[in-house]
């Protein structure tokens, strides 16, 4: 189980095409058509609107989905997975805390359950590989690619983000990270992180659990 990830916009996408073409890898990109379409409503377009009102509800369903995507059956040896339901708690969720736009008792609601499932089920994964981009670069992605729920994404929020990244996968220093992590820097234009990802490709690939 190998561990897609990054702040928005940073290459995970392209990253995932890369490997999808490798035999014996089964790719999981995030389920963001479900996050966009609950029996017609769009919890994602919501919270980006308002999260202070729709934060709780678009990161309970998140946390529902991904740990869905952890725990449906694998149907590769390998399985590299677009993000977790470690990044939706301690990124996602700890910066809507964070930044004041999630209740305090929203936050207490979700810890639980992520402590509950994290306590109660196994969630291996073997390898974090961390695409590491300026909050810079990421906006000027978005920018391009015009996704409709991103159009008003800051870039404070963007550099929120980044931080949590940095803190708990490279610093360390905040929360519990449940795999070795490889640190691949993703400021680069297409073809040259392509040439990282061959580059690194043994190295991802035979990743141990330790």
């Amino acid at each position: 189980m190998i561990c897609i990830e990054g702040n928005i916009a940073s290459g995970k996408t392209t990253c995932l095409e890369y490997f999808s073409k490798t035999n014996n890898i089964e790719v999981l990109t995030e389920p963001v058509s479900k996050w966009r379409n609950v029996r017609g409503h769009n919890p994602l377009g919501l919270m980006y609107q308002d999260p202070t009102r729709w934060g709780i509800t678009l990161q309970t369903y998140v946390q529902l989905t991904m740990l869905d995507r952890h725990l449906s059956q694998i149907s590769a040896p390998i399985r590299m997975m677009e993000r977790s339901i470690f990044s939706a708690k301690y990124i996602f969720v700890e910066n809507l805390y964070r930044s004041g736009k999630m209740p305090e008792v929203d936050f207490a609601v979700l810890s639980e359950w992520f402590e509950w499932i994290t306590t109660n089920i196994s969630l291996p994964v073997d390898l974090i590989v961390y695409l590491q981009t300026t909050p810079e670069t990421c906006y000027e992605r978005l920018r391009q690619r015009c996704r409709e729920e991103e159009k008003v994404i800051p870039m404070e929020y963007l550099e929120s983000i980044h931080q949590l990244y940095e803190d708990w996968l490279i610093e360390q220093t905040s929360f519990k990270v449940p795999a070795p992590v490889l640190v691949i820097p993703a400021d680069h234009d297409i073809e040259q992180m392509l040439q990282q990802y061959e580059e690194n490709k043994e190295r991802i690939l035979a990743a141990q659990r330790t």
